[in-house]
């Protein structure tokens, strides 16, 4: 990252005001990045970036990344602070299925106004924030992160919705990737984490890791700066081989 400026680089995170958005927030911020960072709910968020002044300049905007508005709110205040020179699209939603707890709905019967707004959630916001802060990203020679999931590329009866609305993000992360060369552009799957939307989903929280766990593979990342890519953390974490391929770690 380009670190050569009068001020501190600048990161530019969604859905950064609980689980892994908030811990890569936190470690971003002892590691002396400035922040922009957003959520849907302002007292979560205000909570978050309560915490994240003790270490770093904060400035910290509630709203939808949805709407076009926020979005460009989020890269002004971005520009204003130097400019980003990593943009996390962190920012997802289980909209559309029974948040009970009880089982994840088929496709059959997911609820078309949910899906739509997974996929507005999951990838046109992402698509849309990026596309406003490219000029920030190419002026520092910057990183895309969108996190994905494993439901991305593997079956999972009941996450039809929220997988294929991951998958599509990988696939415009790949394209992102060759169109702009000079970036990195990183498609990162956490693996399974004790986070709030899992436990709304009704899964099993036993296996998962804790968000903060995970957050190490993202710093490898960004210190690394390996080949634009699909990257699993446990990989990048060597707590499995490496693949050879279309998933690097």
């Amino acid at each position: 990252m380009d670190r050569n400026t009068n001020h501190a680089p600048v990161a530019l995170i969604t859905g950064a005001s609980r689980g892994l958005g908030l811990e890569l927030a936190k470690a971003l911020a002892v590691d002396g990045w400035q922040l922009v960072v957003t959520a849907r709910t302002e007292h979560e968020l205000a909570r978050a970036a309560d915490l994240l002044r003790q270490y770093t300049t904060v400035v910290a905007l509630p709203g939808s990344v949805v709407d076009d508005d926020h979005r460009a709110r989020l890269a002004e205040a971005a520009a204003r602070l130097g400019g980003t020179a990593l943009l996390v699209n962190n920012a997802s939603t289980l909209t559309g299925y029974d948040l009970a707890g009880a089982a994840l709905p088929a496709l059959a019967d997911f609820p078309l106004p949910g899906l739509l707004e997974t996929f507005e959630v999951g990838v046109l916001a992402p698509i849309a924030l990026t596309q406003l802060v490219l000029p920030q990203l190419r002026e520092h020679g910057g990183a895309v992160i969108n996190v994905s999931s494993d439901a991305a590329v593997e079956a999972y009866p009941g996450w039809g919705g929220y997988g294929a609305a991951k998958a599509a993000l990988d696939h415009a992360s790949a394209v992102l990737a060759v169109e702009e060369p000079a970036l990195r552009v990183w498609s990162v799957d956490p693996g399974s984490m004790r986070t709030r939307m899992l436990q709304e989903a009704g899964e099993d929280l036993a296996a998962a890791r804790p968000p903060a766990a995970v957050v190490p593979a993202f710093r490898s990342l960004l210190r690394d700066r390996p080949a634009s890519g699909r990257y699993r953390a446990a990989a990048l974490l060597g707590a499995e081989p490496a693949v050879v391929g279309g998933e690097r770690a």
